[in-house]
């Protein structure tokens, strides 16, 4: 296991991955009816994806664009800690084939391993990391419709075991 400062990254976008867009297939898991001013989709969080997540070997990152938002309401749902927010650049990508958050996560990572689990990566987001960052790369596109599921986490799982 690489140390601490080399410990691969996992960066999560919330969107997709922890709020799947479609209708759940199992009911609910808050107990608690929803909050008038609150988000309505919190409720489709599953709070074992925050003990899974905890469980990998990796520092998780927010890749989002939640934001420090996601610190305030998601993490503590999830039974999180503060994480690392990634800050996204003002300007536009010039190259409309990649994700707008491809390159600032390249250089968020600085070298380091990483996961980028998100529902929008594509395979020109493979190709441009696979040129451009000198490390290992696992970019994994979830099923926004599904968000993370049992699959997902061994597929990351042993991405990161594997290093």
């Amino acid at each position: 296991m690489p140390g601490a400062a080399n410990r691969p990254l996992l960066f999560l976008d919330v969107d997709g991955p922890l709020l799947p867009f479609g209708m759940p297939a199992a009911p609910q898991r808050s107990a608690a009816p929803p909050q008038p001013g609150v988000n309505p989709l919190l409720a489709r969080l599953d709070p074992e994806h925050g003990r899974a997540l905890s469980r990998l070997p990796c520092d998780l990152v927010w890749a989002t664009t939640w934001m420090d938002e996601a610190n305030k309401v998601i993490a503590p749902r999830l039974g999180l800690p503060e994480l690392p927010v990634v800050t996204w650049p003002d300007e536009d990508d010039a190259d409309i084939r990649l994700h707008w958050k491809t390159r600032g996560l390249v250089g968020w990572a600085a070298g380091r391993s990483f996961v980028w689990v998100d529902d929008e990566i594509t395979e020109a987001d493979r190709d441009w990391v696979s040129a451009h960052h000198p490390g290992p790369a696992l970019l994994h596109r979830v099923d926004a419709r599904t968000g993370l599921t049992a699959a997902d986490f061994a597929v990351v799982g042993r991405w990161l075991t594997g290093l």
